[in-house]
């Protein structure tokens, strides 16, 4: 399973991807669509021309993880056009899988706070 401790990063891809690919057509994808390395230990999530689907690769540094989902009503929440791929949070990529929308969750500003002594 993955460990979100352990993503680095999390992208939303912009496009839409046929869904008969697996593993190494999710990672082709991630390096010609996305322009990024499939091996780094983001975490890339793709959807289907319908929206009803979601794929999501990881590498967890022995093999790749393909996560899928199928909602049975509605549509997940696209992403707008204009980039290759969204940075997700951890938060927004809970949201987007159970079919809320993403867009609107919001982390709050990080704190660079140091200890008094």
């Amino acid at each position: 399973m993955i460990g979100l401790s352990q993503v680095t990063a999390i992208h939303l891809a912009v496009e839409p991807v046929d869904f008969r690919k697996s593993h190494d057509g999710l990672s082709l994808a991630v390096v010609q669509g996305l322009g990024r390395d499939p091996l780094s230990g983001e975490l890339f999530v793709f959807r289907n021309k319908a929206g009803d689907r979601l794929k999501a690769l990881y590498w967890d540094g022995q093999g790749f993880v393909v996560i899928y989902k199928r909602l049975e009503k509605g549509r997940f929440v696209a992403p707008s056009l204009g980039q290759r791929s969204v940075p997700l949070t951890a938060g927004q990529l809970q949201a987007l899988f159970e079919g809320a929308d993403w867009k609107s969750i919001r982390a709050a500003p990080r704190c660079h706070a140091r200890a008094v002594a």
